[in-house]
């Protein structure tokens, strides 16, 4: 039953729980608190540069021909997710650092790599996917924070919206990495594209020093005490109607257009993703230390939910086309 259990957690989703639980028992105070910050800083520049040097102009310039399916996708990311946040984050009995959270959960871009994995294992449109899901991580870095300025005032605490400090490093720690690292491609995109191992542990260890110092700063603030096992459960079952709203939504939507199926899928998985990679820095950017820790608790629990539902919907795609394929030869 256990095995059967963790069968459901892919490793990272593991390790991120363990950090939440060191951070929980054994949060960084002071001098380590500032050294800890400091290398989840430098892990975020060099992230947003990674990402920059790995995506590929060609790619930039074929998001703007299939226009129909990624202003789909691009209305579904920033317009339909923020309204329905809006919604669910003014539900009644939600904790003020809940509500924030899960508003933010729906301001975040499309997540990249598992928007175009679960795409290929559906046998979807993986060049279309390729393009929405990197040109909503690529607008996500300016569009995010503007979201966050302008619907987050007074929500769950949040008031008067970004700071100057904070637009500086949105730009500082984000986008200057992010373009610098574009503009070397030319030199360095080869390299990085051959260093698959080094771009999983760069993506992966930034993410977790962040959640790490974010949640051990919110521990040390009493996040515990204004975060019951109750807001955990009403997290999780807000996050799962959230997305089963947004996964039907995209399914009807992707039909109602008349996109071919290969169109659809593309819809269906890049329109109901939110990033954690990009949520995670941009939180550590976007609000108080103290507070990072519990914005970011509906971020990771949608993020290990929308994993566990894609991949059943993807592999049923596939089976489906796999029956198809031997009707036709039959």
């Amino acid at each position: 039953m256990i095995r059967r259990i963790l069968s459901f957690f892919e490793p990272f989703i593991l390790m991120l729980l363990g950090t939440v639980v060191l951070a929980s028992l054994l949060p960084a105070r002071g001098q380590w608190a500032v050294i800890a910050g400091y290398a989840a800083d430098i892990g975020i520049v060099l992230l947003f540069f990674l990402h920059g040097a790995k995506l590929s102009r060609a790619a930039i310039w074929e998001g703007a021909r299939n226009w129909r399916l990624h202003a789909a996708v691009f209305a579904t990311t920033f317009v339909v997710f923020p309204l329905l946040g809006i919604a669910l984050s003014n539900m009644p009995g939600l904790a003020a650092p809940v509500a924030s959270g899960l508003l933010f959960l729906t301001l975040l871009p499309s997540t990249v790599q598992s928007s175009i994995a679960f795409t290929a294992i559906a046998r979807g449109n993986v060049a279309a996917a390729v393009c929405s899901a990197s040109f909503s991580n690529l607008i996500g870095i300016i569009l995010t924070p503007a979201l966050v300025a302008l619907l987050m005032q007074g929500v769950g605490g949040q008031g008067g919206g970004i700071s100057l400090s904070a637009v500086e490093s949105i730009v500082l720690q984000l986008l200057v990495p992010f373009v610098a690292g574009h503009l070397l491609r030319p030199w360095i995109g080869g390299f990085v594209a051959r260093q698959k191992t080094l771009l999983t542990f760069v993506d992966r260890g930034s993410i977790l020093l962040v959640v790490y110092t974010a949640f051990g700063a919110a521990v040390v603030e009493g996040l515990w005490s204004r975060v019951s096992g109750f807001d955990l459960a009403l997290i999780s079952i807000v996050c799962t109607l959230l997305l089963g709203i947004v996964l039907a939504m995209t399914w009807f939507a992707g039909r109602a257009l008349g996109f071919t199926r290969e169109d659809a899928i593309v819809l269906l998985f890049c329109g109901s993703k939110k990033s954690l990679a990009s949520g995670v820095p941009m939180a550590g950017v976007l609000f108080p230390a103290a507070q990072v820790g519990a914005v970011l608790l509906p971020v990771m629990l949608f993020h290990q939910i929308q994993l566990i539902a894609c991949a059943v919907i993807a592999r049923r795609y596939a089976d489906a086309a796999s029956v198809a394929e031997g009707e036709a030869i039959a």
